[in-house]
């Protein structure tokens, strides 16, 4: 019975610490989340556009595909589309864990051992990049203007988020993808509660000078900023 009793007061402390720890990191999340950065913006012409569009969980950061700056299909190469298809004229660049990408297309396929590895920095990193002919405005897609160093910038983040060969391109990841237009790369950095998909995509805005949360784990974080 000693046994039992230690063991009980054991699993008591742990559920205690598990709940204060979900309450310390939902106040953290929520408060950091509309702590702005970067909220004036240097008066600079702004000559390029990008977009934040949101699935309602994740967000990705998408830009032109050609621009003076970058050609972006010199390296995401539309030969590792499933379609082929080279007409398109935006890419969005989703950050985030390489098991939950590949391994979890629909929610209903999430596996413990996945969310596990991905929520306490167990596992590895990919890039998950979109084609799209045309990009239209709605609530969980924002256009953003910006200046040609702020873009320069946001290439720049976005670049350094990749791993790459010895031939100095991306490294491709033959994967299943979630449609015809879609391919993964093998990235930097690894996925954790602190640093998620979201956290990437509001520290590229950072890097970029762009409006951002000071830090969030989620989209809504980074959109509050841009429905002000």
């Amino acid at each position: 019975m000693k046994n039992v009793s230690i063991v009980w007061k054991g699993l008591k402390k742990a559920v205690v610490v598990f709940v204060l720890f979900l309450v310390g990191y939902t106040a953290m999340a929520m408060v950091c989340s509309v702590i702005p950065v970067n909220k004036s913006q240097v008066k600079e012409e702004q000559t390029y556009s990008i977009y934040l569009k949101s699935n309602g969980v994740h967000t990705d950061l998408v830009l032109p595909i050609r621009t003076a700056i970058k050609d972006w299909s010199a390296q995401i190469k539309f030969e590792h589309l499933p379609s082929k298809d080279s007409t398109h004229q935006f890419i969005a660049f989703g950050w985030g864990d390489k098991g939950f990408y590949l391994d979890t297309p629909e929610w209903a396929d999430l596996k413990f051992s996945t969310a596990f590895k991905a929520a306490f920095h167990l596992g590895t990193s990919a890039m998950h990049t979109t084609f799209y002919k045309q990009m239209k405005e709605h609530e969980n897609c924002i256009k953003v203007n910006l200046s040609a160093t702020q873009y320069q910038q946001l290439v720049h983040y976005i670049e350094d988020s990749f791993q790459y060969d010895a031939t100095e391109q991306p490294i491709f990841i033959p994967a299943t993808t979630y449609g015809q237009n879609d391919s993964f790369y093998e990235a930097h950095r690894t996925y954790n509660l602190f640093y998620t998909c979201n956290t990437w995509a509001n520290q590229g805005l950072k890097a970029a000078g762009l409006k951002a949360a000071l830090w969030t784990p989620s989209d809504k974080g980074i959109f509050y900023h841009y429905r002000e």
